[in-house]
């Protein structure tokens, strides 16, 4: 069957389960309900934060100017602060797949994923944010995010996060994309080793310098990813712990660059084969990014280079696995025709990963559009060409949040 015959049939086949989904558009998502405002002072559209909703966030979502004595319970304690009602919230995506020359062509991954969501104050300049993934992609994931966020420390411009996180947040945020497609090269592995730029748990501190338009962001995590503990209750593998940096500067209104660099150190956490020797494999990251705003046209761009140093562990690997190259690209495209009354967005995303190691490569080229039937429930249709393998994706999903 030729490839428009089955996306013809395909998008009938979405029509159909789309009818059968709960009708979600009078809901309203936690935040928005707490401080009685519309998605869209935040997002742009969600779950892409606008300036002012990364502002929120980065106050510990809490807007200062409308904190009321009302909506805490102290009970006369100057050290309490409850929220009165508890902020809760779920996110709900569905999509209809085709993925040309696979065993299964056509997918309806009903929901692709479920989760609860809850944020808010803990105290004064202190919040908290968590996310438990009841489905995704079929299976419990669990806990995500979640961390405990101390805003502007003694008064200053200095801000801590502590828990789990992704190591990517102070660039581009995965769980922010408004794409199907992912941000490849945060994604990567290498070999063994169990080192990429997504969750980890750790310290996030940043800092901001407003008189020169200047960010920073310096992190300390474990650097095995948010795994169950070990017989020992420990959630770490080894002795290391692993080090990031960022530094963002506003060249003008509508430009930022940045730099990122990151360093890893790393043990084999697998099963040791008797009379076998380890080594360490020690892991960097570094690139730039730049991020233009002109009217409605958002364009993110990433490059990356990562070097594994012994991505097999193996003391007496061969030098074809050691001193591994890693380059990644992404650069992203977002559209608003109408700014922030926009309903209809459009997208697109560069992915590219070159690598020394295990036919890793993958590059690929991402074209949608996203369309608001209302602020809490969106639809998205995207395809995605894969310059690798040479074949096609098409998607088609809902996205909501009640």
């Amino acid at each position: 069957m030729k490839a428009p015959v089955r996306l013809v049939r395909f998008a009938f086949l979405l029509c159909a389960a789309a009818l059968a989904l709960p009708d979600s558009a009078g809901a309203i998502p936690a935040f928005a309900r707490r401080n009685k405002i519309s998605c869209s002072t935040c997002h742009a559209p969600a779950p892409r934060l606008n300036d002012y909703g990364e502002e929120f966030a980065g106050n510990g979502f809490v807007i200062p100017e409308e904190e009321k004595a009302r909506d805490y319970v102290s009970e006369g304690d100057d050290l309490l602060w409850l929220n009165r009602d508890f902020p809760l919230a779920v996110r709900f995506d569905a999509y209809a797949l085709f993925d040309e020359d696979q065993p299964t062509e056509n997918d309806l991954q009903i929901p692709w994923g479920l989760k609860l969501l809850s944020g808010g104050a803990l105290y004064k300049s202190i919040g908290y944010y968590f996310y438990f993934y009841m489905s995704e992609r079929g299976e419990v994931a669990g806990i995500e995010d979640a961390y405990v966020h101390f805003n502007d420390i003694g008064g200053s411009a200095l801000d801590l996060m502590v828990g789990q996180f992704q190591t990517s947040d102070p660039l581009m945020k995965r769980e922010l994309r408004l794409t199907f497609e992912d941000y490849e090269i945060y994604r990567t592995r290498v070999g063994f080793s169990g080192i990429n730029l997504t969750y980890d748990r750790g310290i996030l501190a940043t800092y901001g310098i407003e008189r020169t338009g200047t960010d920073l962001a310096a992190m300390i995590v474990n650097g095995n990813g948010k795994g169950e503990a070990d017989e020992n209750k420990k959630f770490d593998n080894d002795k290391h712990k692993n080090f990031g940096f960022r530094a963002l500067q506003r060249i003008a209104d509508f430009l930022s660059i940045g730099v990122f660099g990151y360093y890893g150190k790393e043990e084999f956490a697998g099963d040791r084969a008797a009379g076998k020797e380890y080594e360490a494999n020690e892991v960097t990251y570094w690139g730039p990014d730049i991020a233009i705003a002109a009217g409605p046209v958002f364009f993110t761009g990433q490059y990356l280079l990562r070097r594994d140093t012994n991505a097999s562990f193996d003391a007496a690997s061969p030098d074809a696995f050691r001193d591994l190259e890693t380059e990644g690209i992404v650069a992203e495209l977002v559209i608003a025709p109408f700014g922030e009354r926009s309903r209809t967005y459009y997208t697109a995303i560069h992915n590219r990963v070159a690598t020394d190691c295990c036919h890793g490569d993958y590059e690929s080229i991402t074209g949608g559009a996203t369309y608001l039937l209302a602020r809490n429930l969106r639809l998205l249709g995207e395809y995605t060409y894969d310059l690798e393998e040479e074949r096609s994706r098409a998607v088609l999903g809902i996205v909501s949040a009640f």
